[in-house]
């Protein structure tokens, strides 16, 4: 019996041991209970006691150990849940200054490219004005080398001719016309008026830039950025120089140059390509003279008399008249007057 008792009081003291190392109240409870113990074993002794009955001592230590057990697991829940509402709270706290951050970083980064298109847009007005270009819509393509714009204007482009191909047709004419329908219909480009302001079919005459050039004089950039000059570097066209309008005339026969040593396109069927140009071959004027008999000098037959020419085609009629000739001219075709305006083969 004693032994049992014994065993009981050591797993008190071990469970109370672990209560009081959470409260203090258990701490209190463990000394009354040890003391109450002290106080039996002397009782059985027999020696002196301050206690008479010191079992109801017991008692009171282990219910103080019990309360204070009880008590220490509430306060450690509330201690624990407090913590875990810290530790969200910081973590919250800290997604939203990243957050913040993030929004920062992005509204600036926002704000230097709205920056920096501003900048750059202001640079391409400025180069435009400086050149006096004019930023227009092709809404249609009439041939390789006539445009239409959204306002209605039609746009003949200076120093090329490419193949004919809508009322009269020649060779490369259908691709020349395509290609330009390829790369400027529904396009945005930019004008370059020369010195003529319209030709005689009140077409405008234009330069076409696909790009604001930095420098209009600038050979790459002529050759890059400038749809005359491209038509001429692809052999879509030939060189064709009217003036006053010659600001690019020298660059157009270089390129056409090129184009021919290369047989790229219309050079292709020829070294007089398929329309005429700057390049072609110069033929000399026909004229007639007639003899008196009388007399060994000859004399050049007065204009009315002259004999009349024949010429296959407006392209051959074309070498010789680039601009076509009028009904009383002897190289006058009603054949080639296709339009009957009393003007053969007319640009």
């Amino acid at each position: 019996m004693n032994g049992s008792r014994m065993i009981l009081a050591a797993v008190a003291i071990v469970v109370t041991m672990l209560l009081t190392m959470i409260t203090p109240l258990a701490w209190v409870g463990l000394l009354i209970v040890g003391f109450s113990l002290y106080q039996t074993s002397q009782k059985r002794k027999g020696r002196r006691m301050f206690l008479r009955k010191p079992g109801w001592l017991i008692t009171v230590g282990i219910l103080g150990i019990i309360l204070g057990g009880c008590a220490a697991p509430s306060d450690q829940v509330d201690k624990a849940a407090t913590t875990e509402k810290d530790d969200k709270e910081v973590d919250q706290k800290a997604k939203e200054d990243k957050q913040a951050v993030e929004e920062k970083k992005a509204k600036e980064e926002e704000d230097t490219a709205a920056n920096e298109k501003a900048e750059a847009e202001k640079e391409q007005q400025e180069l435009a004005d400086t050149f006096g270009l004019e930023e227009v819509l092709v809404s249609r393509v009439v041939d390789g080398d006539t445009v239409e714009l959204k306002d209605g204007r039609k746009v003949r482009f200076i120093g090329v001719n490419t193949p004919e191909s809508t009322t009269r047709t020649e060779e490369y004419g259908k691709e020349a016309s395509n290609y330009t329908t390829e790369k400027l219909e529904g396009k945005t480009v930019w004008l370059q008026k020369d010195v003529s302001e319209t030709d005689r079919y009140n077409r405008s005459l234009r330069l076409i830039w696909l790009e604001i050039p930095k420098d209009d004089m600038d050979e790459e950039e002529i050759r890059t950025k400038m749809f005359n000059a491209d038509l001429v570097l692809n052999g879509y066209a030939e060189p064709s120089t009217y003036n006053p309008d010659v600001k690019y005339s020298d660059y157009f026969v270089k390129f056409a140059r090129e184009a021919r040593e290369n047989g790229t396109g219309l050079w292709a069927y020829g070294e007089n390509g398929t329309t005429k140009g700057d390049l072609d071959a110069k033929e000399e004027k026909k004229t007639t003279t007639t003899s008196n008999s009388s007399s060994s000098a000859s004399t050049e037959e007065p204009a009315a008399a002259q004999e009349q020419e024949y010429y296959q085609n407006c392209t051959e009629l074309r070498k010789v008249y680039p601009d076509g000739v009028p009904s009383d001219h002897p190289a006058y075709a009603r054949k080639h007057d296709r339009d009957k305006d009393d003007w053969a083969c007319e640009r």
